[in-house]
């Protein structure tokens, strides 16, 4: 922790944004003028049509879920997403790979996975899949960035724990999700594709090599993530066969 600031500065400095606006949010403004404001950063298909760039970077600037109620499933969300995704996960990709990588990952996860949902909502809407009403449903926060991220991220596990966090990934979203007809609701789906574009990226040569310091000497071994010294062997092994996660 004593070296977080130094190795992912961006991160931390995201963090802090994260939650001084969850603050903000929450105990700074009355509770219709919190709605007002998440509900126009929100991206919903409404939102996309009429701001579209208001509402998907403003959307990444909160997170959707609690820090005190520790009991709740809410809880287990905002551990996931933002402790697991963005405080250790996308540490990880900042220290490995640098800010622009690490960012790219992140908020090209954010915005693709977002855009990808709203097409299947449309289809979903003209179908009847889905009521009327989710055009201008509440939808905002990290959640689809920090999924990316933590599928990405399989590349900091040793060899054995990567099909299981692989399944895990794609397992807790489907764990709450609700059906109303042959798909689960949006933010599931949301999720899910967040995970494959991640999961995607592990096949791109640039993401399976940690990038190289300015005097030509590789970053130090030691990484974030639940396992420090995974970094390295996965690195050691990027120019054999790929092992893809399970899916």
């Amino acid at each position: 922790m004593r070296g977080y600031p130094r190795r992912a500065p961006l991160t931390l400095a995201y963090v802090c944004l994260l939650l001084a606006g969850h603050a903000w949010v929450g105990y700074g403004l009355s509770a219709d003028r919190a709605a007002g404001v998440l509900g126009y950063l929100s991206t919903n298909v409404d939102n996309l049509r009429d701001h579209p760039l208001s509402a998907l970077l403003g959307s990444a600037l909160f997170f959707d879920g609690t820090l005190t109620e520790v009991t709740s499933t809410d809880f287990v969300g905002t551990f996931i997403t933002l402790g697991l995704g963005v405080c250790c996960f996308l540490a990880w990709a900042e220290h490995r790979w640098g800010k622009p990588r690490a960012v790219a990952v992140f908020l090209g996860g954010h915005v693709a996975a977002t855009l990808l949902t709203a097409v299947v909502i449309t289809v979903a809407l003209r179908h009847g899949w889905y009521p009327a009403a989710v055009r201008q449903s509440l939808d905002y926060g990290v959640s689809y960035g920090a999924q990316t991220v933590l599928a990405i991220g399989t590349l900091a596990l040793p060899r054995r724990g990567r099909r299981p966090w692989a399944v895990f990934v794609l397992a807790w979203p489907v764990g709450g999700a609700e059906w109303t007809g042959p798909l689960p609701d949006f933010t599931t789906v949301g999720h899910l594709t967040a995970a494959a574009l991640g999961f995607g990226l592990l096949g791109v040569p640039a993401f399976r090599r940690r990038r190289v310091r300015a005097a030509g000497r590789p970053c130090p071994a030691g990484g974030f993530g639940p396992h420090r010294g995974s970094v390295a062997e996965s690195t050691s092994t990027a120019a054999g066969t790929r092992t893809p996660p399970s899916a």
